[in-house]
C-alpha cells in the first residue's frame, strides 16, 4: 500500500545536513550514548555546531584529515562507541575509501558514516561532485548503504541505526530537499523499499531526492499523458529491497530507475543486475549522471541538463513506454 505523500513541495523545503544533527542533540538530550566526529569546522550557528557546542566531551574535530577522521571513528567503535562521522561525500568516498573498506567495514564495526554534499549538490564542481560513491559502496562487504528521501526521513534513519550492528553510510544533500512524505506516520525500515505512489503502467524507482522528482514525474505523466506511474523510494541501496524490485517488474513490466549519481554502478546498475538475474524480459531504463564529469552550474539547471529534472524523468519514462 503507497503511502501519505505531497505535491506541495515547494512549501516544505528542509535541509537534511540540519536534520541529521538536530536528531543527534534529541537524541544525546535524552541520555543515548554515541560519539560524534566531523570533518573541516562546522559553523557555530548550525545544528551540528550547537551539538559541539553543548557536548563538547563527546565531538571530535578532524579538520580536513578525512582519512584520519575515519579511521580513528573505527578505534572509537573497536572501544565500545557507536560513532556518527559526518564527512563531506566526495572526500569521503575518494579519499577515505581504503579506512572504509579496511578500517570500518573489515572490522565490521558500528559507525555511522554521513556522507553530505551528495551528489551535484556541492556546489564546488567537478571536483566535489560526489557521483562516483555508490558505485564504491556497493562493492564493500558488511556495509550498509542509505540514502534518505528527505530530512524527516534521513531523521528515522539516525536514529534507528544507533541499535543497528555492523556499519553504515547515511548519504545526504548538502542544502534544502524537498518533503516527499505529508507525515512521519509510516514504517522506515532498513532493507526495506517503500511505494510511495500506486500504478500500473511503469515503476520508476528512485533514491534519495530523485524521489521527489519522480512523484512529480508521475503527476506529470498521469495529467499530460494518461500514464499511470507507480513510484518507490529505495532508500537502503544497499542491502536491496530485491522484493519489491521483481514485484513492479511483474505488475508494471516497465522500470526506471532514478539517481543523483553516475549511472554506472549506482542504484541504476543495482536494479538491472536484479533483473537480469530473474529473467525480466520488460523494458528497463537509467536516469542519472552519464560517464563524464559534469557540467558546472546551479544544480537546478544541471538536474534539466542530464534531464533528472522532473520533465526529463516523465520524457524518459515516454520513450521507453513506446
Amino acid at each position: 500500500m503507497a503511502v501519505k505523500t505531497t505535491f506541495d513541495f515547494d512549501q516544505m523545503l528542509s535541509s537534511a545536513r540540519e536534520a541529521y544533527a538536530e536528531e543527534l542533540m534529541r537524541m544525546a538530550d535524552e541520555g543515548l550514548d554515541f560519539v560524534f566526529t566531523y570533518s573541516d569546522n562546522v559553523a557555530p550557528s548550525s545544528s551540528a555546531g550547537k551539538l559541539v557546542a553543548k557536548y563538547p566531551d563527546r565531538c571530535f574535530n578532524f579538520g580536513i584529515a578525512e582519512p584520519g577522521q575515519v579511521g580513528a571513528s573505527c578505534g572509537m567503535a573497536l572501544a565500545g562507541e557507536v560513532v556518527y562521522a559526518q564527512v563531506m561525500g566526495p572526500f569521503l568516498s575518494l579519499r577515505s575509501a581504503d579506512q572504509i573498506h579496511t578500517d570500518i567495514a573489515y572490522n565490521d564495526v558500528n559507525v555511522r558514516l554521513i556522507g553530505t554534499h551528495a551528489g551535484v549538490t556541492a556546489g564546488g564542481g567537478p571536483t566535489h561532485n560526489c557521483i562516483a560513491d555508490l558505485a564504491l559502496y556497493r562493492a564493500i562487504p558488511n556495509l550498509t548503504v542509505v540514502v534518505p528521501a528527505d530530512a524527516a526521513q534521513c531523521c528515522k534513519a539516525i536514529r534507528q541505526s544507533l541499535t543497528f550492528q555492523g556499519p553504515m553510510v547515511i548519504r545526504i544533500d548538502r542544502a534544502g530537499m524537498p518533503a516527499v512524505y505529508a507525515d512521519n506516520d509510516y514504517e522506515f525500515t532498513f532493507g526495506k523499499a517503500i511505494e510511495t505512489l500506486p500504478g500500473t503502467d511503469v515503476t520508476l524507482i528512485a533514491t534519495g531526492s530523485p524521489v521527489y522528482w519522480s512523484l512529480m514525474a508521475a503527476k506529470k505523466l498521469k495529467e499530460e499523458h494518461g500514464i499511470s506511474a507507480r513510484v518507490i523510494d529505495m532508500h537502503t541501496v544497499k542491502p536491496l529491497d530485491k522484493d519489491m524490485i521483481l514485484k513492479c517488474a511483474r505488475e508494471t513490466g516497465n522500470i526506471v530507475s532514478v539517481e543523483e549519481h553516475s549511472i554506472n554502478g549506482g542504484l541504476g546498475s543495482a536494479v538491472a543486475e536484479t533483473l537480469m538475474e530473474a529473467g525480466f524480459n520488460g523494458k528497463f531504463r537509467r536516469v542519472g549522471l552519464p560517464d563524464e564529469f559534469a557540467v558546472l552550474g546551479e544544480t537546478d539547471a544541471i538536474y534539466h541538463y542530464y534531464g533528472m529534472d522532473p520533465e526529463g524523468i516523465a520524457k524518459a519514462a515516454l520513450e521507453l513506454l513506446k
